[in-house]
């Protein structure tokens, strides 16, 4: 003997159906903190703040760090 049963619905209505809860607020809560984190991840590997990092930690490093910048600066805008 065989038997087929067919349902047809939405995946919310067969998580609702079977009891499960709705993970979507928590979906978009992780998925907004994990953008966040990205976003400040990409800001620390920017050239300047690498920049600053290396040179800070040089003592008395202000002026080759500045002449440094705009040397970079000025070769990325073009005027010489």
């Amino acid at each position: 003997m065989k038997v087929n049963v067919e349902i047809e619905c939405t995946p919310d209505e067969a998580r609702t159906f079977m009891g499960l809860p709705d993970v979507k607020p928590m979906q978009a809560a992780v998925m907004a903190k994990l953008e966040a984190q990205m976003l400040d991840g990409i800001s620390a590997m920017a050239p300047d703040s690498i920049l600053k990092t290396w040179f800070g930690m040089m003592p008395g490093s202000e002026q080759m760090r500045d002449s440094f910048m705009n040397l970079l600066k000025s070769g990325f805008t073009g005027s010489r």
